[in-house]
């Protein structure tokens, strides 16, 4: 060897560095995973009508409840309705469970599932609006910008 061998404290502030350099960039990997897995975007009907949002992977799409579209199920718990922009999209949602007690026709929802291969949205979780003045930002923002458009 050229230079000799090297010495014993070299050699473990070397294995130092490399440990912590390996270590750090596993919790950062780690991290990184964890947080891509529990991302779920918010897409409005127009954006999942015209084929934005991802199928298969966990989103909340948002709308208002169209009147006269709500059929529920006389032997289980599923129901179907269907969500509208207020405008000229409008995406079919299914979901098997209860529902709010605020979850009516001509009301703004925000539904977190995953859209099927056939552009039904299959919820998990359904929530409503809770009273007269709240409305989520999301379904706020869509409504005055259709509203801005008219």
């Amino acid at each position: 060897m050229k230079f000799g061998k090297m010495k014993t404290h070299r050699r473990n502030r070397l294995m130092l560095v490399a440990f912590l350099l390996i270590g750090s960039g596993t919790a950062v990997s780690l991290t990184l995973t964890a947080l891509n897995e529990n991302i779920n975007l918010f897409y409005e009907p127009q954006q999942i009508v015209d084929g934005e949002a991802p199928i298969g992977d966990l989103i909340r799409a948002g709308g208002m409840v169209k009147a006269g579209s709500v059929m529920r199920s006389t032997t289980d718990l599923k129901v179907n309705f269907v969500i509208t922009d207020m405008k000229s999209a409008e995406v079919n949602m299914m979901y098997d469970g209860i529902l709010p007690d605020l979850f009516r026709e001509g009301q703004g929802v925000i539904a977190r599932g995953r859209l099927d291969p056939y552009g039904v949205f299959v919820a998990e979780e359904v929530l409503a609006k809770h009273d007269e003045n709240y409305m989520a930002p999301e379904l706020k923002k869509m409504i005055d910008a259709k509203k801005a458009e008219a």
